[in-house]
Formats: C-alpha cells, structure tokens, sequence
C-alpha cells in the first residue's frame, strides 16, 4: 500500500479499449453518480476514443475550423461536454484516463488534482526518454515538450507563458476536469502515435501559437500502445504513488460487466445488440 490521500482505499482500473465518445461519457456520468452513492470504488478508465472533436464549456465554436459535414465525411465525430476548456481532439493512439475519484475528504483543491495528473503525464513521458514539463497559465494548461530539447525540459517545473521566452514548445498532454460534489470525471489525454494531422481541424485549446506532438513524432523508442498491458502497469502505480491505497487491473469480465451495469440502457442495446 503506497501512502497519500486515500489510504485505505482501493483504485480499480477498468480498460475499455477503443470507445465512441457517447457511450464513454455516458458511462463516466453513471459512475460519478455511483461514486457519490457508495455503489463503486475509486475508478479508473483507460480507453482510446474513436476520432472525436469535443468542446468544453469555454469552447468557441470559431476553434472548430473545418466544416462539421467535412468531419463527419471523414469519419470525426463532434460532441459538446461538461469538462473544462475549450475545443480538442482525440483519437487513435492517444491514452485517455477519466478518473472517477472522491476527492474527499482529504484531495478538496482542484489545483493539486489537476498538477497531480500532470505529473503522471510527465512521469510516464520521462519513461520513454521525453522530458516533459507542466504550464500553468490557464490559456496554456497542459503537459509540453521543447522541441528543441526533447530529452529535458529546459524551463521551470511549473512553467508560465512569460517564463517560456517564446520557446519551441509542443503540447503532448491535454487536461480538462470535471468535479460533482469532489466526485471527478473527465481527465486527460497523452499522445502517443496520435494522428496529429487530424489537430489541424481545430485551434487545440485555443492555442494557436503552439502546435500539437506526441511520443512518436518525438522519436520516442520502444512506446507502448496505449491499451497495453505494461503501459496500463505503469499508469496504474503512477496513480497509486501520488494517490496512495491500493490498485489493481479489473479483470476483462468485471469490465463487461461495468459497462452493461452502467451505461445507459437504450444506447448500450443500440451498440451491443443481442
């Protein structure tokens, strides 16, 4: 058992593979509301979404820069959500994780949280030989890489836009929350092997200074896919190092049975149809 805030308690880390943007969101409402209810643990979803456009609510529609029936005739979806920020994408080979913790009543600061799951980020990054970093100016929330040094991040720990200087910087990892009563949903995103041509369908964030890249475009070896066994490891003791308690990995059954237990009945008979 690792010691922090939710010592005591277990994390348990369900990985769904690939999901359509409707049904994981769908599900993670099911779950804050177990979660306030007692009904479930500490959860973890680990999942890649199918090709997907959403905006949170500080979203400008003016961000979304390529027609909706052009995304659609390619195969992008496009969903308005409760998280914070503006507009992002996600697809393929990006490792998504949408805690669904209780924060109470020892984890009630919404700014540790968020840097919480920017170390993770930045931890796992360091893992495949990229040097990450956290900046915390709102229009530049996120995880980013110089591209200039990829291997270190040359800038503060918690960096600013005025302390960067205009450097070379990347977004690698995306983070927008959500949080019920301390019950959390949404989480964030780390590009793996992401298609990032899809990132100039959008202003990212509503950031159009900087660009988008991933562990692949940084010449990262040895990556591990995003619903892989050793990745899904390396997530889950990340968590438990800042987290505390314990964790483990459902099991593929407990998972389906999560899903068919919480996702809402009509859109699950319509996706999984007997």
């Amino acid at each position: 058992m690792s010691a922090g805030p939710f010592n005591g308690r277990t994390l348990v880390v369900h990985r769904l593979g690939r999901i359509g943007y409707a049904e994981c969101h769908a599900l993670q409402e099911a779950l804050l509301e177990a979660r306030q209810a007692g009904e479930v643990p500490d959860t973890l979803l680990l999942l890649e979404h199918e090709p997907v456009v959403t905006l949170g609510r500080s979203a400008k529609e003016a961000n979304i820069l390529a027609p909706r029936e052009f995304l659609a005739s390619h195969g992008v979806d496009v969903h308005e959500t409760g998280r914070g920020g503006d507009v992002t994408y996600h697809g393929p080979g990006q490792l998504v994780a949408y805690p669904i913790f209780d924060l109470k009543p020892t984890l009630e600061d919404v700014r540790k949280y968020v840097r919480i799951l920017a170390e993770i980020m930045i931890e796992l990054a360091a893992g495949y030989g990229i040097g990450a970093g956290y900046v915390t100016d709102k229009t530049l929330l996120g995880v980013w890489v110089d591209t200039a040094s990829p291997g270190r991040w040359p800038h503060p720990a918690d960096a600013t836009a005025e302390s960067l200087h205009g450097a070379p910087i990347a977004k690698l990892g995306a983070i927008g929350v959500r949080l019920s009563r301390w019950v959390t949903m949404h989480g964030f995103a780390l590009n793996i092997s992401t298609n990032l041509s899809h990132f100039q369908y959008i202003i990212p964030c509503n950031i159009p200074d900087h660009g988008v890249t991933s562990l692949e475009a940084l010449g990262a070896e040895d990556r591990d896919a995003p619903m892989s066994d050793p990745l899904a490891a390396k997530v889950l003791a990340a968590f438990l190092a800042r987290f505390g308690g314990d964790g483990r990995l459902a099991s593929a059954a407990e998972t389906a049975s999560l899903r068919q237990t919480y996702a809402a009945p009509k859109q699950y008979s319509e996706l999984h149809p007997a």
